[in-house]
This record gives C-alpha cells, structure tokens and sequence, in this order.
C-alpha cells in the first residue's frame, strides 16, 4: 500500500476527531452538560411567570370587586332576584366563605427515607406527593359534602384542575411545592368518614406507614375560604380550517 492512501487516511481521522471536539465544546460551552444553565433558567421563568400570576390574580379581585359595588348601587333588581344571585355567587366559589372546617396536609417523605420493616424498599416515585393523591383528596371531600375547597391559598370553582409537574403542583397558573394543604368547608364529621373511605387514599395511607409520606388532618371551628379572584374566561379548541 502507497504512504499516500495512509497519509489521506489519517489526516481523514483527525479531521473527523477536530470536527467532533468542535462540536462538543460548541454544545457544552464550557459547561457541565449535566447541569446545563438552560434548565435553571426555565425553573426561574416558571417562577417569575407564577408570581406575575399572583399579582394579576390580586388585580382581578380589585377590579371585580369595584365593578360589584357599582352594580349594587342600583341595579333595579329586587331582593328576592339579588338573593338568587348571591346563593349563586357561593354556589360558584366567587364569594368568600365562611363555616367549620377540615385542613388536609400531603408532604413528601423525609429525603433519608427507608422503608419500614416489612415492606420493599421505595423507589423514588414511592417519596414524592403526586397528581393523583391531591385530586383524591379533592374528590373525597367534595364526595362529604364540602360547601367549598381551598388547595394551598387558591378556592377551587368548577373549571379548577388540580395538575402536578414533577414534584410541583400547577393550580390556575400558579405553581407550588410541598407541603400541600386542601382546606374544606362542611360537616366535618361527613367530610372525615369520606377521607376514610376513599379507596385511593386508603392506598395513599399505606405509603404513609411504608415510608413516611406526610399525612394530617385538622380540624377547624371556623375559617374562611377567599372567593376566587382569577379569570373565568372559558378556554377552548378550535377546528382548524
């Protein structure tokens, strides 16, 4: 063989070797890859975007709030019609309310979790609060009759949806992580027996004794829930045409 077909040969292989450390370092910029800054950035925007959030919440409730003062001033309803609106506005969740209540607190187990004799060790999914406990707390309350729901500092209306990213819960375009604590106005007898008898968080209740998943319950004579202040513009899908 010719030096000639070596000689192309090899600079044909640190051509190639240049072109993958260029690249490489183009992707890494001198960083960590494993810790790529693009990542905290998008955890700092969602914080950012949670907080405007917040601040166009408290907006909303202070115009809502003139705009009702000034349709109160003489609106020419009669009573039996502003009663009807009213029991509308609690049904709703507009309206703050206030009565004797029951607080639900989830927390994710402690970091140096084990499991208690005579169960498997966890996996990581076995430590953390998800979707799926909070929403079934939620219904289990509603199922016991509560007149209205708090999840952390937000009343739940119809339209509500209770969504975990990872180990954040994303509630009305705001986000916030454990310990999570559902607030319910009603009997709190009824509202008790009906955590009691939910199936999934009877499962729930098993973690709590594996692995130290937080659980407890409250009781509160009396305690107000804010109305909701957010928007309540219905969102939809569209055909395409």
């Amino acid at each position: 063989m010719s030096r000639w077909p070596v000689r192309a040969l090899t600079a044909a292989v640190f051509a190639l070797a240049g072109l993958i450390f260029v690249t490489s370092a183009n992707t890494a910029k001198g960083t960590d890859i494993r810790t790529d800054s693009s990542l905290l950035k998008l955890s700092d925007l969602i914080q950012q975007r949670s907080e405007h959030n917040a601040e166009l919440d408290e907006s909303t409730a202070s115009v809502r709030a003139d705009i009702d003062a000034l349709a109160q001033r003489d609106d020419g309803s009669t009573r039996a019609q502003d009663a009807k609106l009213a029991a509308l506005e609690r049904a709703a969740g507009t309206k703050k309310l206030t009565g004797a209540a029951l607080g639900v607190t989830l927390n994710d187990a402690p970091p140096d979790a084990t499991a208690n004799p005579g169960y498997p060790e966890p996996q990581p999914n076995d430590l953390v609060i998800h979707q799926q406990d909070l929403q079934a707390v939620v219904n289990a309350l509603w199922e016991g009759g509560a007149r209205g729901i708090q999840v952390m500092d937000q009343r739940l209306i119809s339209t509500s949806a209770v969504r975990c990213v990872g180990n954040t819960l994303i509630l009305q375009g705001r986000v916030y992580s454990p310990p999570y604590k559902v607030t319910a106005v009603g009997d709190q007898d009824k509202l008790r027996q009906a955590l009691n008898d939910s199936p999934a968080i009877q499962n729930y209740q098993l973690y709590v004794k594996a692995y130290g998943l937080g659980w407890k319950v409250d009781e509160y004579d009396r305690t107000t829930l804010p109305g909701y202040s957010g928007t309540i513009d219905l969102h939809y899908a569209q055909p395409v045409e």
